[in-house]
């Protein structure tokens, strides 16, 4: 069976109704579809396994269930096991090898995503105009976005072998097309 964008769609709908949670699938789907052009890779695996990285994330909100649990789930939709495997290694606590452009990606995409979403939501053109700079030092700044886990921001540029300011300029760029499904305000939204 063929995998679809609109099938992952559908089975983050079905089980992820907050949305926010959908936005951040959404990002991190933007993201990582954007790398796997950059990277000559399968696009639509690419963004089916962002879509689903954290579809279970409501039935599933802890790490001794999140998201191993909801793998059983994906393989009764149907979904291939390189689809399951990308989506389990982008969870830390997992431990397992990301040994693949696209979970190395995926994991990369992940943290960052949501970051640079959360540092639109505070800028009047939303990102816009975001550049690494601001970023960074967001970043450094523990009370801003507290849930993102710094150290796999750091890490998810390594893993991919590119400075961290390229990283985050890649995955701005990658988000802008689609800033006001994310929510964000874009220039239009700003007064002259």
């Amino acid at each position: 069976m063929e995998t679809t964008r609109e099938q992952a769609w559908e089975t983050l709908t079905k089980y992820t109704k907050s949305e926010p949670l959908r936005r951040h699938a959404l990002a991190v789907e933007a993201a990582v579809g954007a790398y796997a052009r950059k990277f000559g890779d399968d696009e639509e695996l690419w963004r089916v396994t962002a879509l689903l990285h954290d579809f279970d994330y409501e039935i599933h909100p802890t790490l001794d269930k999140h998201p191993q649990d909801g793998a059983p789930i994906l393989r009764e939709e149907g979904y291939p096991e390189g689809v399951i495997q990308g989506v389990l290694s982008h969870a830390e606590h997992l431990g397992l090898p990301r040994d693949t452009p696209l979970k190395k990606t995926l994991f990369a995409c992940d943290e960052l995503s949501g970051f640079i979403h959360a540092c639109g939501l505070v800028r009047p053109d939303g990102i816009e105009t975001l550049e690494p700079k601001s970023v960074r030092k967001k970043l450094k700044q523990p009370s801003f976005a507290s849930g993102v886990n710094r150290d796999d921001v750091y890490k998810g540029a390594e893993l991919l072998g590119v400075e961290l300011d390229e990283h985050i300029a890649f995955v701005i760029e990658a988000l802008r097309p689609i800033a006001r499904e994310l929510g964000l305000r874009t220039a239009a939204d700003v007064p002259a």
